[in-house]
């Protein structure tokens, strides 16, 4: 009995030890973040520096410390998981990306953007894999098969443009802007979406049947995915429109905006589609209908949340693999054979280059064919900077690595080993070292942005950024309104073909102005009722 007592005794003990630890990891954790923001914040204005290099640095020299503090035994806090990064850490970035996007500058480049996210992603992981395997054969890496190597193509084709826009400047060069970031967000999707497509496939038998199978399934997961998004998002906004919460609490639309752009996201892991793209078009949406129905306090209230959320979890994602770069498990299995992963990673640091490079300039090239204006050109200063922008790799090549490559974090594999520190050195190679270049390049190249934004680049149904005002009286989401040139009526197949961004948002503002905002609501759709988005404007105009 007593031998009962004391085993019961000493299991509690443990499980006490092992609650302090993590306790004490967390803090740790958390004053890495603070430490992250403030320097960052510090450093705004280097040169060189910002807070996606700084979170990394940080994140580096934290884990030189916990790998001397233990003896050389760990080097982070925390096992890295995939689920983890998927599940609570990528789905608020995303989202707040579609919530915040000027949607006129995104679907007025939407074909571009569509190329470089998509079919660009495709030739690069096209030539990623061809590459790798003609190349990791010769350096003796190890076992890889075909799907394996498929899997590294799709990868390292997700690129990660934050170093670059938060340099550029969405009213400086908004062009720029858009397709930096309309293809970063499109890319990560297309990348997560071909990387399940090809872990999902049956790749030991490979004729045109299965080729068109692969395809077809590849684009079943895109559209359906952005089809989820959209209906997620007029869900909430029939919902908060209907029933009014702000009447009652304003927390309570907060709340369903919340768990709704969250719900949309793990329904489409529930159902095998990507969550990326759902939860992005879901913003989209909610900052189109959604936003408009809620009162003025809500509005201000969900977008500096959404906009929080996004911002700690991009400075986390930095901090994690700043010190999950030395973890000495994966180094170990390499040691005996440095060389072959330097060459790993040189080689595949030449493929990212090689294949952003042979669908930037060529699509740029088609892109320019159908504009006739030059401001809506893409010059070959700008092509310059997205095919640098798009040179970063980032989390979700982590994430999608330790997916493929290993299981809850650990590696026994040498190869597997092999890729796990290739894509860390190229991440870590990548994010420092062309992100230090960043700032300098963009300055080089665009030396003196001059402030030609017009009102027609404005989106009034869109959340402002944090530095503008959030709420403007009497805005109107039109061209004529915004004192834009007048686009005429396009009345035949002619102007379709001439004027076809222009064609189409007029088709779609006659469509959403007849028949979406009358049910979902919107700017100047919400019907008054005391305490409702427009009790104020109302009794400002008497």
């Amino acid at each position: 009995m007593d031998q009962a007592i004391s085993s019961v005794v000493r299991k509690l003990q443990m499980v006490n030890t092992s609650d302090h630890n993590s306790v004490v990891s967390i803090n740790i954790f958390v004053a890495l973040l603070c430490a992250s923001i403030v320097i960052g914040h510090l450093l705004e204005e280097s040169r060189w520096m910002n807070e996606s290099i700084t979170a990394l640095l940080i994140g580096v020299c934290a884990g030189v410390i916990i790998l001397l503090t233990t003896g050389g035994k760990s080097s982070h806090l925390f096992v890295f998981s995939e689920d983890l990064f998927f599940i609570y850490v990528l789905p608020p970035i995303i989202f707040n990306a579609g919530f915040q996007v000027k949607k006129k500058q995104f679907f007025r480049n939407f074909i571009t953007i569509m190329l470089f996210g998509a079919i660009g992603t495709l030739v690069s992981c096209t030539i990623i894999s061809l590459g790798v395997i003609q190349f990791f054969k010769k350096l003796d890496i190890g076992t890889l098969d075909i799907g394996d190597y498929l899997a590294i193509g799709a990868i390292f084709a997700a690129t990660d443009s934050v170093c670059t826009l938060q340099v550029l400047n969405q009213d400086d060069t908004p062009l720029l802007y858009s397709l930096v970031f309309g293809e970063g967000v499109v890319n990560d999707a297309t990348s997560v979406v071909l990387f399940n497509a090809i872990q999902s496939f049956d790749l030991t038998h490979i004729n045109t049947r299965s080729a068109f199978q692969f395809i077809g399934n590849f684009l079943y997961l895109f559209f359906t995915s952005t089809l989820l998004g959209v209906i997620a998002g007029l869900l909430s906004a029939y919902i908060i429109k209907k029933l009014y919460f702000g009447r009652h609490s304003t927390d309570r639309e907060v709340a369903i905006m919340v768990l709704m752009a969250y719900l949309s996201y793990m329904l489409a892991e529930l159902f095998y589609l990507s969550g990326i793209l759902t939860v992005f078009f879901c913003g989209i949406v909610m900052s189109h209908y959604t936003w408009h129905n809620v009162t003025e306090s809500s509005r201000v209230t969900t977008k500096h949340t959404f906009a929080t959320l996004s911002f700690v979890a991009e400075i986390f994602i930095f901090l994690y693999v700043g010190m999950d770069a030395l973890d000495i498990e994966k180094w170990r299995f390499v040691k005996g054979s440095p060389g072959t992963s330097v060459a790993a990673s040189a080689m595949l640091m030449g493929l990212i280059m090689a294949g952003r490079a042979a669908f930037v300039f060529p699509l740029s090239f088609l892109s320019n064919l159908a504009k006739k204006s030059p401001t809506e050109k893409i010059s070959i200063k700008q092509q310059v900077i997205i095919w640098w922008a798009g040179l970063m790799r980032g989390a979700v090549s982590m994430a999608l690595a330790y997916n493929q490559f290993t299981r809850s974090g650990h590696t026994q594999l040498r190869e597997n080993a092999i890729m796990i520190t290739s894509t860390i050195t190229v991440v870590l190679f990548s994010t420092v070292v062309f992100g230090l270049m960043t700032k300098p390049l963009i300055r080089l190249l665009l030396p003196h942005p001059k402030h030609t934004t017009n009102h027609i680049l404005s989106d009034p149904s869109t959340p402002k950024s944090l530095s503008q005002p959030l709420l403007e009286e009497g805005q109107q989401d039109s061209y004529a309104d915004l004192g834009g040139p007048t686009v005429p009526r396009p009345g035949s197949l002619r102007a379709l073909l001439t004027t076809p961004t222009h064609t189409v948002h007029y088709y779609w503002r006659k469509f959403d102005d007849a028949f979406m905002r009358p049910v979902f609501g919107g700017r100047g759709f919400a019907p008054f009722v005391p305490g409702s988005p427009t009790e104020r404007s109302v009794h400002g105009g008497q």
